[in-house]
């Protein structure tokens, strides 16, 4: 199919052309295009991008690297019949434009709208959700096996993976099962050289060899050429792709996918449809597993990327025009209250698993660069590793993402805290996550650590008691401990006092009121004190207590508390199941004490994407929430009739 560019004879009045992105209702529409109207579909794909994601905030550079790749795909694969699975999906923006869902792009990452993520619940085409990196391949072979088990042998299954991803251990446990099955199975790799941050580790250098080696380019190009001058019979046709075949294996005879069972095509230009087309072609008939290596570029049409892909690799919305200067982020106080407590201790390194600037360790990192381990998306590895390096005397600090630390939940319970081994775990995106939606959340952290033995956890009230903590849990022998802290701005506070260490186990009263205790951990403490002045202006005198840790929970707070106060609250920003508000009932039951209460958290429910506050309203932790909660409680039902049904005051 090509398009025309019509003129009305008569008149000389051009008519427009209709866009061809206007005449996409689904991924099916693609499949008659030419080359040449698939590149121009591209060009109009990146303008949208461009436009939404820039005032959206978003994934802009991980999509606009994979335009083309995504166009190429779903033009020669049959979606949703043939399956797509997208590793991590920050880079599916496309996919999403081309599957049904561009009248509703505007909404990406807003409540209400499309996620910033793949979801079964969304589309047809998303055929597998997830917003962790590294498991692409394994369900995507898992889809395969399926097919083949029930006989639909025609259907075929991609599983598009970047680089970055392919550091993380389960990618090569699902290349290692994959290459033993003699089954139809695509795996694009999406190299772009980065994940979020630059790739690091011996895959990385492998990939750069691959791509840079001048002698296979310069073999090919001649080989094809001489090709070319052979007359064209079946047999000298056969005879070039076995000459092409025999060089690469010459030049790259031990190419490490071939060796794990797969049919190695590429590297091939990530931006250049007919290449695309071709090697997407040969590899749907292949009735083997097939690695295709895409070589693309972060950001690929943006200007600003190509000076810091790594800034373009996701966008912030712009700022509200007037808004005040917001305080510094919990991150940026966190990484420098480390860089402070490392110049009088040697043994403290910093670890991450390829989030350098999403946890701000890359100011650590320019300070002490040899005290610094990016490990890539491996977040088994890197508390594994600082197992080793604690066992050896060292003090490391694996600052993880709440969402991505339960990734390695068996390495913290067997070869951390089961040896009693002093790693601090910095959980930075403790909470809600905001727009990165529901697979980013960090709310099951305190549920999952605190039934751990030996293990401490501490949350900060504010971004001055994060440097203090931080500064506690360098002095704890006895094993691991974990801070806990939210994503975004801190609350304004003074971060210039003296740092000091915090006692261990021991929380906060601050202030007092005889008619409830509302004990609050964390970035709850703020909300649990305006919750006490609404209480206070309807006659009810609240006590606040700061808890700080939550395990070991200040058990004898709690028991003073149930006996000055009438009832007690409890309010933390994670799973209600099994999380702070659990532990003070647990310390109730312990010893014998009954009066009302009431634990605040995070129902049991997904939440999708929103703004952090209005999630927090969502889960019924906004200050009015808490003091419709804490006036139930004591009895004072009628008096917050209204904060209990619209969730704010007035």
């Amino acid at each position: 199919m090509s398009i025309g560019h019509g003129a009305a004879a008569e008149t000389e009045t051009t008519i427009p052309a209709t866009p061809l992105f206007d005449r996409i209702a689904g991924p099916a529409d693609l499949h008659h295009l030419s080359p040449a109207d698939l590149e121009a579909l591209a060009d109009e794909i990146r303008g949208e991008l461009i436009r939404v994601v820039s005032r959206n905030g978003g994934h802009l550079g991980a999509s606009l690297g994979t335009v083309e790749l995504t166009i190429a795909l779903h033009a020669v694969l049959s979606s949703p019949r043939d399956r797509i699975v997208w590793d991590v999906g920050h880079q599916a923006y496309v996919h999403k434009l081309l599957t049904g869902r561009r009248d509703r792009f505007d909404t990406i990452r807003q409540e209400g709208g499309l996620s910033g993520f793949l979801s079964r619940d969304e589309s047809e085409h998303d055929a597998f959700g997830a917003g962790h990196a590294s498991t692409s391949i394994s369900a995507a072979l898992g889809m395969a096996v399926a097919f083949e088990q029930t006989g639909q042998t025609d259907r075929r299954v991609a599983a598009v993976i970047g680089d970055g991803a392919l550091t993380g251990g389960m990618a090569f446990e699902g290349l290692n099962n994959a290459g033993i099955l003699s089954l139809p199975f695509l795996v694009v790799l999406n190299d772009n050289e980065m994940s979020i941050a630059p790739n690091v580790g011996a895959i990385s250098r492998y990939l750069d060899r691959v791509r840079t080696d001048r002698r296979y380019a310069k073999a090919k190009d001649e080989l094809a050429r001489l090709t070319e001058r052979l007359p064209q019979g079946d047999l000298l046709v056969e005879l070039g792709k076995r000459w092409k075949d025999s060089l690469k294996e010459f030049v790259y005879h031990a190419q490490i996918w071939e060796e794990l069972g797969f049919t190695y095509v590429g590297p091939i230009d990530g931006h250049d449809i007919p290449d695309l087309l071709e090697g997407l072609t040969q590899a749907r008939n292949v009735r083997g597993p097939v690695f295709l290596h895409v070589v693309t570029e972060k950001g690929h049409g943006l200007a600003a990327a190509a000076h810091d892909r790594e800034r373009a690799h996701a966008v912030s919305a712009p700022a509200k025009v007037g808004a005040p200067a917001s305080p510094p982020k919990y991150q940026d106080i966190f990484a420098q209250t480390l860089i402070d407590l490392a110049k009088d201790d040697p043994r403290i390194v910093a670890i991450t698993a390829a989030m350098p600037t999403g946890t701000s360790l890359a100011r650590f990192q320019a300070v002490y660069p040899d005290r610094f381990f990016d490990v890539g998306i491996a977040e088994q590895h890197a508390v594994t590793f600082a197992a080793g390096l604690a066992a050896e005397g060292m003090r490391p600090a694996a600052v993880i993402y709440s969402t991505f630390l339960q990734r390695a939940y068996d390495q913290i319970v067997h070869d951390v805290c089961i040896q009693k081994l002093p790693v601090v775990f910095a959980l930075d995106r403790a909470g809600f996550a905001g727009d990165d939606g529901r697979t980013h959340h960090g709310i099951y952290d305190l549920s999952y650590l605190r039934c751990l033995p030996n293990m401490t956890i501490m949350a900060p009230k504010d971004e001055n008691e994060l440097r203090h903590m931080l500064k506690t849990a360098f002095e704890v022998e006895g094993g691991p401990i974990a801070i806990r802290y939210p994503r975004g701005a801190g609350v304004g506070v003074p971060t210039d006092e003296p740092l000091h260490a915090l006692p261990i186990g021991r929380g906060e009263v601050l202030r007092e009121g005889a008619d409830v205790a509302i004990l609050a951990v964390g970035a709850m403490v703020l909300p649990a004190e305006r919750a006490a002045d609404l209480l206070r202006a309807d006659g009810i005198a609240a006590t606040v207590v700061n808890a700080r840790f939550v395990k070991p929970l200040d058990e004898a707070l709690v028991v003073e508390m149930a006996g000055r106060c009438g009832a007690i609250v409890t309010v933390e920003e994670c799973a209600a199941a099994g999380g702070f508000g659990s532990a003070v009932l647990e310390t109730l039951s312990k010893h014998g004490l009954s009066l009302p209460t009431r634990v605040l958290g995070i129902p049991d429910r997904v939440f999708e994407q929103a703004s952090q506050n209005r999630l927090r309203e969502l889960a019924g932790l906004a200050p009015a929430s808490i003091a419709s909660a804490a006036a139930d409680v004591v009895g004072h039902r009628p008096v917050m009739a209204n904060v209990a049904t619209t969730g704010r005051l007035g």
